[in-house]
């Protein structure tokens, strides 16, 4: 693309598509930093395309983003995953303000929760071809040409991810209890009240802290209490939220930096695993939607 006034055209046509494709990756891959990965390779492609041979910007675009999608999901499924946390999920945040599910407001885009879980349990040919489908009106022509099918074909697999997704259960909201064990974690930790913190472990708990450098696990109430007694004085501010349907929080520093996002799976009114994401970067990007 050597014309600069072409080029001009061009880049302001994909910035017009920039959205529909960053919230069509998203709902494919259920990750924010993939997706933004994903629209900026095809702007990479678009730039080094002889636009004079696309008829249609926003179909093309839509195709490529499509591959680039796929190749995606396929590269999850061949990687080989020795360790718990090694390869991290995207996180699906709310607000949590209640035990009423019509209570939560969405921190990122506007993806159910439930949808994004059962569209974890489909393959990659199924989840592409329903969300291109169903949720984006794709023609299964042009998805077809993404997956290397038939339009019939395609139809088939849409149908399938549809049968799947209508017959899996939505993850539940967390009771009361729950998010009660959780406010007491949260006010022990806070107050650096050791015994009480160990009242709302489980004696087998388990911490993971998800850093830059990879995920950091500390098994037993007695460590996970101390580690984090130490470091709740960060903490300038918290919002309770939900986090993959698991009752959590964020928390952010006295300047308004994020500084964590932690979730708690809690069994008989204990809690049992902690999830803690630190990485600077990622949380960026989770809290930079909702302001501060």
């Amino acid at each position: 693309m050597t014309d600069p006034s072409q080029a001009n055209l061009v880049a302001a046509a994909f910035q017009a598509q920039r959205d529909r494709l960053r919230a069509l990756a998203y709902r494919v891959l259920g990750s924010h930093a993939d997706a933004e990965d994903a629209v900026q390779e095809a702007w990479l492609r678009v730039a080094r395309q002889d636009t004079a041979t696309i008829g249609n910007l926003a179909g093309w675009l839509t195709t490529v983003v499509g591959r680039i999608s796929l190749d995606v999901l396929r590269s999850r499924q061949t990687r080989p995953e020795t360790s718990y946390g090694e390869q991290v999920p995207g996180y699906v945040v709310t607000v949590d303000e209640g035990p009423e599910p019509a209570e939560h407001v969405a921190l990122a885009d506007s993806v159910g929760l439930a949808l994004l879980v059962v569209l974890d349990s489909l393959g990659p040919g199924e989840r592409l071809a329903f969300v291109l489908h169903d949720l984006f009106g794709v023609p299964f022509a042009e998805i077809g040409q993404i997956l290397g099918k038939s339009a019939d074909a395609t139809k088939m697999i849409a149908s399938r991810a549809r049968r799947k997704v209508r017959a899996t259960e939505p993850p539940t909201a967390p009771s009361r209890e729950q998010r009660a064990v959780v406010q007491a974690f949260r006010a022990a930790a806070a107050g650096g009240d050791f015994a009480a913190l160990l009242r709302v472990l489980d004696p087998d708990v388990r911490l993971a802290v998800d850093t830059p450098g990879g995920v950091v696990i500390t098994l037993g109430a007695t460590a996970v209490a101390a580690g984090v007694r130490m470091g709740a004085g960060a903490v300038a501010r918290h919002q309770a939220v939900l986090v993959n349907g698991l009752p959590g929080y964020l928390s952010w520093q006295a300047d308004g930096t994020p500084l964590s996002l932690i979730s708690f799976t809690v069994a008989e009114d204990r809690i049992t695993a902690i999830a803690i994401l630190v990485d600077p970067a990622r949380l960026a990007a989770l809290v930079s939607p909702v302001g501060r």
